[in-house]
């Protein structure tokens, strides 16, 4: 009878997908289900269905979180309310922190997605998939482009979430299941990072701020509740609630438990900014992988995770044996996140911690001398200091630099630009005059050395030297700095 029991459940699976994902090729050319996209539940994810109370036909709902590098699916009970069943590592996923804008920019994109059968793909070139649904009405009204945005298999992404084949395996089948016990869609939660306090004060000034503020409306609504949020959109926002919500309401009601909740997560982060916690933005070269996929994966690389869990969710060992196909560009993973320390307005802070602080003496560069690079850092308009660290690790290493625009190679550009071997510009008068002292004022750096001759004879007079050491001799003698020959 079980077994009679279980075929017809896989000959259900496969009508039901047959019709959903006729249109649904994903570069295979075969249409309809496969083998693999109709592989059971694995015994031990049933198993602990059982001992969560969970049934594999409840519906369920999944929320990613980027930085972390974690997707969690979740379940429905009876009563109406959502528990987590399983969290998985993401083996991969491409770009920033932010948003996806455009076609073609790698961004996996972030928002509240609504997933039907329709865009479960079993024929994947990625062994399998589903489609978050990139664009919606959101991204539309602000004119974000680009298709395809998928989760699927093979450790390759550019602009997608990707798992291993058998994570996917496990993932399309508890969504499989969850179609053919009734439920006509489930709701896909696309997150930068968990949207904890410490998180939202930590990235305070990152120009995306307005943007996840939106999105942790409709976290809020979830873990306050732990039911899903009605979604709608009031112009290029989200709005999260009851029906008023999902009829577009620009101003839904909201319930007293989440409003509790927003008012204990606004004075923590208030709390956490008055206690001096850095304002941060994280550049990577291009995104992310959970450490769980490295070879050198131990219990403390996930301390900087931020998970709710007591214990790590998954296990490593299980996971380090995953096969991960074409990792998409390996290389990018090696140096890992970098923080930067950024102002109200998003511009990048400097700290000079490489250098030892120049004098007073020496804060005016004598023309045509190389200034250090901390002093043309703490010359630049916005910053005052700058933090460098020469270390990798599982935690984001802190940096000097990054762009406002989000160029993961931004602070690269930067760094590298004060080295490049450029002429001075042409010489003023008002430039020279700092830099040559008058004859009544006392020589500022004794030690520095003299410029070369200008173009043109310079209006302050100075005495004719032949040396360096005659220089010298002058100085020591009370008279102005005089220009030696080369």
């Amino acid at each position: 009878m079980t077994a009679r029991l279980a075929t017809a459940r896989l000959l259900a699976a496969a009508s039901l997908l047959a019709l959903a994902l006729a249109g649904c090729q994903d570069g295979s050319g075969i249409s309809g289900p496969t083998a693999r996209s109709i592989a059971p539940i694995a015994p031990q994810t049933l198993a602990l269905m059982q001992t969560k109370g969970m049934q594999q036909s409840d519906p369920i709902l999944i929320r990613a979180y980027k930085k972390e590098a974690e997707m969690e699916v979740w379940k429905r009970g009876s009563d109406g309310r959502y528990a987590l069943l399983k969290t998985y590592p993401i083996c991969r996923w491409s770009g920033q922190l932010g948003p996806k804008v455009r076609e073609g920019d790698r961004q996996a994109p972030e928002g509240f997605y609504t997933i039907t059968p329709g865009l479960m793909n079993p024929n994947s070139s990625y062994y399998l998939s589903f489609d978050t649904g990139f664009p919606n009405a959101v991204d539309r009204a602000n004119g974000r482009t680009g298709k395809y945005l998928m989760v699927h298999g093979t450790c390759s992404s550019a602009g997608c979430f990707a798992m291993t084949d058998a994570t996917i395996a496990e993932i399309y089948a508890v969504a499989r299941e969850a179609f053919i016990g009734g439920q006509r869609s489930f709701q896909f939660q696309s997150y930068p990072f968990r949207m904890t306090a410490q998180n939202m004060a930590k990235f305070r000034n990152d120009p995306n701020m307005p943007f996840w503020q939106n999105l942790k409306e409709g976290s809020d609504y979830f873990e306050a509740l732990r039911e899903e949020p009605k979604v709608g959109q009031c112009g290029t926002k989200y709005v999260f609630g009851g029906s008023d919500a999902a009829a577009g309401s620009c101003k839904p009601k909201v319930d007293p438990v989440v409003a509790e909740k927003r008012e204990r997560d606004e004075r923590e982060v208030a709390e956490l900014v008055a206690k001096g916690t850095p304002a941060v933005r994280v550049v990577y070269q291009d995104g992310g992988q959970n450490p769980v996929f490295r070879p050198q994966n131990n219990a403390s690389a996930f301390a900087s995770l931020g998970g709710t869990e007591t214990v790590l969710p998954y296990d490593a060992k299980e996971f380090g044996r995953h096969n991960l196909g074409d990792v998409s560009r390996p290389e990018t993973l090696a140096a890992g996140p970098q923080e930067i320390e950024i102002g109200p307005k998003g511009q990048p802070t400097m700290m000079a911690a490489a250098e030892p602080a120049p004098s007073k003496a020496a804060a005016k560069p004598v023309r045509g001398q190389k200034p250090a690079v901390a002093t043309l850092m703490a010359n630049r308009a916005e910053p005052d200091r700058i933090e460098t660290t020469a270390s990798v690790s599982e935690k984001p290493a802190r940096i000097a630099v990054a762009d406002a625009d989000g160029d993961p190679a931004s602070y690269q550009k930067l760094l590298g630009s004060l080295f490049d071997k450029e002429k001075p510009a042409p010489a003023t008068p008002a430039v020279d005059a700092a830099v040559v002292p008058d004859a009544a004022k006392p020589v500022q750096a004794a030690g520095a050395v003299a410029p070369k001759a200008a173009a043109k004879p310079h209006p302050v007079k100075t005495a004719k030297v032949e040396t360096k050491a005659d220089a010298k001799l002058a100085l020591r003698k009370g008279e102005p700095e005089a220009k030696a020959k080369p």
